[in-house]
């Protein structure tokens, strides 16, 4: 259980920490030489169970309140000192709302120094003690009065720190593992040592991870829970890690840095969260104000966006956009702390409900309906409160990465939920099942109304019919769902065209009669069809008659013109497409020449020509010199899908 001391200056935190524990935690010869701790100091103790007891002792000076903060990130405990002749003093009031802010529920306060007053003075202040926590979470928090010199009640609170680690659960070690780094050092013969709190996972040596914001690979060496090796260490707990890699550098370290897994790639400029404003601030927070932002170990300029409102009063809470000066990692669920932009009072502090918000729209309402949904803490409720807010689509990446689930955590918790998975080049985001139905249902409705407005033409082609859908979903939507349509049978692919299964295009006498003799002549397997005259003779037609029938097939999407005199069907030049294909694939630099594509289809010469160059115009293959590379697909090109 993590232990972290709170109170003003000089109230005796340090003390009582070396009492509990046999270690002084002042460990900089300026803490020594003024009496006075600066940074944080770490202490420890077994107890007869084996559980361990970590001690985080903190600054109690106004000026050190930073370092305060770095050490009460992830802390499972709070132990607020106040000396019984000072009693309660402004640091007291100020960590006591940092606690609060970090979601602190259970606590104690050790009334220190009693054996400098009288007893009346000691209850006294005991009093004024539970008048200030009666507001807040920990209300209930015992207050045990002791003298850490004499020895008098320091056994009371011992039992009572025991008594409370008994009843303390392990934290989860779910989600990618994460670290905030608070020391780094350097040591002889083992290199680079970063130390500090497990958030969330667990790690062990030889694990690859990464330093954050600088995306530094590394890999653990060897570790310490408790100043102990260990081969393992978990979320709650705080360890020693021992990196090495290539690019790392013990400068480049700093506190506010994070050790994640490299599943945590993604970094934040923007944080959307809920902010409360403390009770005690004498004026409403104000829209677009300049603050401190204290996330995990560190610390960084940040405005703040308020995204219902203009101002928030004392007391109050509302959703808000942190823009950071600088990248940041964080995830859903990361408690933070904002002061003002000279660092000097805490202001108020909440929760982070989602790293990666949208460039545009911060305060729209559907943004802000997909933000309440996402403050769930639990994932499925709030995926599914999120998918019913975003119609265009959730970023699952993004959601996975914010929500720190591992990738099997992802799958399940996808699958539970009946996520529509729409990938695209760029990224894969998610439906409910109803938004799906409903594109898959507006598309249907498209094709019919085109089939009784056109029943002479085969069908309409992807793009037409996407764009009669675009009132209800783009086209990164549309065009999978009706791909999806014609996989399942309820739509089918002709030609270029898209067409309902039972539809037969309804031709002229004379136009269904040419278009059943071209079978043999122009057909989905012939790759090499006759030029146009040679067509005309071969069907007895003359050429203006039969040039006007193929430009009508072509309107129709039932031919492909690809040089003035030579027409193919879409079937035979997907074909074509594949060798392409398979011809760049054997290459190591994915090229491919005239020449091997002319012997590997075997349709001469001349036609290999026409048939790049329409490669080239459709977007199938770009030129490069002599050779070509393949950057498109027969299926988006031709409307066939790829075998």
């Amino acid at each position: 259980m993590l232990i972290a001391t709170a109170g003003h200056v000089d109230h005796g935190k340090t003390l009582l920490v070396r009492t509990l524990t046999g270690v002084d935690t002042d460990r900089l010869p300026e803490e020594k030489s003024r009496g006075l701790s600066i940074d944080l100091g770490f202490a420890y103790r077994e107890l007869d169970s084996g559980t361990v007891l970590g001690f985080v002792d903190v600054p109690g000076h106004e000026k050190f309140v930073r370092n305060m903060l770095a050490g009460v990130a992830t802390i499972d405990f709070g132990l607020l000192v106040v000396a019984a002749d000072d009693g309660v003093m402004p640091q007291t009031r100020e960590h006591l709302d940092i606690l609060g802010l970090m979601g602190l529920d259970r606590a104690a306060v050790a009334l220190t120094k009693i054996d400098r007053v009288r007893r009346e003075r000691v209850a006294d202040v005991e009093a004024a003690v539970r008048e200030l926590l009666a507001p807040t979470t920990l209300a209930d928090a015992p207050v045990l009065p002791l003298s850490a010199p004499t020895g008098e009640g320091v056994a009371a609170l011992r039992e009572h720190l025991e008594r409370s680690a008994a009843a303390h659960s392990k934290r989860s070690t779910e989600g990618n593992f994460r670290l905030a780094i608070d020391r780094a050092f350097s040591v002889s013969g083992a290199g680079v040592v970063v130390t500090g709190a497990a958030f969330a996972g667990r790690v062990r040596a030889g694990d690859r991870l990464l330093v954050q914001p600088h995306g530094i690979p590394a890999r653990v060496r060897g570790l310490q829970a408790g100043h102990r090796d260990a081969t393992c260490g978990r979320a709650g707990q705080r360890l020693a890690v021992n990196l090495s890699g290539a690019g790392l550098d013990r400068e480049q370290l700093r506190r506010g840095d994070w050790l994640v897994a490299e599943g945590l790639e993604l970094l934040s400029r923007r944080i959307d969260v809920r902010l409360r404003i403390l009770a005690g601030e004498s004026r409403p927070f104000r829209h677009w104000t300049p603050v401190h932002l204290h996330l995990g170990s560190g610390f960084a300029g940040a405005r703040v966006a308020l995204l219902e409102a203009r101002h928030l009063a004392p007391g109050e809470s509302g959703l808000a956009q942190i823009h950071l000066d600088r990248p940041a990692h964080a995830v859903t669920g990361d408690r933070f702390v904002i002061r003002d932009q000279s660092g000097r009072r805490t202001i108020g502090g909440g929760r982070v409900i989602d790293p990666f918000p949208p460039v545009r729209g911060r305060a729209r309402p559907a943004r802000l309906a997909t933000l309440r949904a996402l403050s769930s803490p639990e994932h499925a409720m709030a995926l599914r409160g999120a998918l019913v807010s975003t119609p265009d689509g959730l970023d699952l990446e993004e959601f996975s990465a914010a929500r720190n689930l591992e990738a099997s955590q992802a799958q399940a918790l996808f699958r539970a939920c009946e996520v529509i998975e729409v990938r695209n080049r760029r990224r894969s985001v998610g439906l409910s099942s109803r938004r799906w139905d409903d594109i898959r249902d507006a598309l249907c409705g498209a094709l019919a109304r085109w089939h009784v407005d056109h029943p002479d033409q085969v069908g309409s082609d992807e793009g037409a019919l996407c764009r009669e859908v675009s009132s209800t979903a783009p086209r990164r939507l549309a065009l999978p769902a009706l791909r999806a349509l014609i996989r399942e049978g309820r739509m089918v692919r002709d030609g270029q065209s898209v067409r309902a299964p039972d539809h037969v295009p309804a031709l002229s006498g004379e136009d269904a009669r040419l278009w059943r003799s071209l079978a043999d002549e122009v057909g989905p397997r012939t790759t090499r069809p006759p030029v146009v005259t040679e067509l005309a003779t071969r069907l007895r037609v003359n050429k203006p008659a039969l040039v006007a029938f193929l430009k009508r097939a072509v309107g129709r999407r039932q031919l492909i013109r690809v040089a003035d005199n030579r027409y193919f069907h879409p079937g035979a030049l997907a074909a074509l497409a594949r060798i392409a294909a398979e011809l760049a694939g054997e290459d190591p630099e994915g090229r491919f020449d005239a020449a091997g594509f002319r012997d590997r289809s075997g349709i001469g010469r001349n036609l290999t020509i026409q048939v790049l160059e329409h490669f080239d115009a459709a977007g199938l293959t770009r030129r490069l010199g002599d050779r070509r590379i393949v950057v498109g697909s027969p299926e988006d090109i031709f409307g066939i899908p790829e075998h």
